[in-house]
């Protein structure tokens, strides 16, 4: 097993989920990378408490998003319909176990049951093909697409998604003979019903995947494990 990178992707339900818990959840784990959606100001307090590099933009209207990082790295602004990204280059300088620089995306996708839901569908539809336009434009290297991207496998969003970039949680299902798992219910503690939040890479090594429970969250996070030798 070489250099790892460990990116932790989450949505925190606006505010819902326990910040404390949530920030311990990451010191546990020993995140790299938080990746974050639907971040309130009290949860972006705790968690610059535990990362205290990248940029975290909290807001109370379903938009507040963040990249929090155990290094500096480079955070923009991806522009895109409805709500843009956020990418973050890390550079070998700061990042010495990459031979090379790297991106990670940080997206949420518009949910599909909001209102007007035309409206919506044509966002969705934008948001994607602003990713995949993005990715066109960047020289080959290595990626990561994190975040809530509100479709599931079956899902067009997915799929589109997909064909530019490989599933990390269906990598390490297929290597351990089971399926992914669901990361989404209707409530904070409810069974699990579609699996919504993913990570998408191009250029990385798989080393492991695990979903792990957000205290207060409708979501659950997910962990990934990447080799970066």
């Amino acid at each position: 097993m070489g250099a790892r990178l460990r990116i932790l992707s989450a949505n925190l339900w606006n505010g819902g989920a326990d910040p404390d818990a949530f920030a311990q959840l990451v010191r546990t784990l020993d995140v790299d990378i938080a990746a974050v959606q639907e971040l309130s100001p009290d949860q972006a307090e705790a968690l610059a408490g535990v990362l205290e590099y990248g940029r975290l933009e909290p807001a109370l209207d379903h938009h507040g998003m963040g990249i929090a990082l155990r290094r500096p790295g480079k955070v923009d602004t991806l522009d895109l319909a409805y709500r843009p990204a956020r990418t973050v280059t890390l550079e070998p300088e700061h990042w010495p176990e990459l031979s090379r620089p790297a991106e990670i995306i940080n997206a949420h996708i518009a949910a599909p049951h909001s209102f007007p839901q035309w409206q919506i569908a044509l966002a969705r539809r934008r948001q994607v093909q602003g990713l995949l336009e993005h990715l066109e434009r960047g020289a080959p290297g290595r990626r990561a697409l994190v975040g809530d991207l509100n479709a599931t496998p079956l899902w067009p969003a997915y799929r589109s998604l997909c064909t530019r970039l490989e599933d990390a949680a269906l990598i390490v299902a297929q290597r351990e003979g089971r399926q992914p798992q669901r990361t989404w219910g209707p409530r904070p503690g409810s069974p699990r019903l579609l699996r919504i939040d993913h990570a998408l890479v191009d250029g990385f090594s798989v080393e492991d995947f695990r979903v792990h429970a957000i205290a207060g969250s409708d979501h659950s996070a997910i962990a990934i494990d990447l080799n970066v030798d």
